[in-house]
């Protein structure tokens, strides 16, 4: 949850961890139940804020989308942030906004700045 900017950046207010629904391939795949995404959509619009972006992780491959993610990935303008995992350990983390232009759907790379 967070907030847009006039200028297209975004600040994010808080995380929320979602479950994952998808019953095959665990370890690479996610999916979030519409009922689970409707509930965060209406905490976040009840505390002022929107649906910013999604994270998720990749164990064992690079912090980059893949096709699947791509293919996916519904939210416009939003940022999709992916963690690469290697032996359990988080090592990289990279942000990519989904854009879709004259019906051109596509993810570019985003900057990710952590403020504390």
């Amino acid at each position: 949850m967070g907030e847009f900017d006039d200028v297209g950046g975004k600040a994010v207010k808080a995380a929320v961890e979602c479950g994952n629904t998808r019953t095959d391939s665990l370890a690479n795949r996610y999916h979030i139940s519409p009922s689970e995404l409707v509930r965060i959509q209406r905490d976040a619009l009840l505390a002022g804020h929107d649906i910013v972006g999604f994270y998720h992780s990749h164990p064992d491959h690079p912090a980059h989308w893949s096709a699947t993610d791509l293919a996916e990935a519904h939210w416009t303008g939003c940022s999709y942030v992916i963690t690469s995992i290697e032996q359990g350990r988080a090592v990289l983390t990279n942000s990519f906004i989904l854009l879709d232009q004259e019906e051109a759907k596509h993810f570019e790379d985003e900057l990710l700045e952590v403020i504390q």
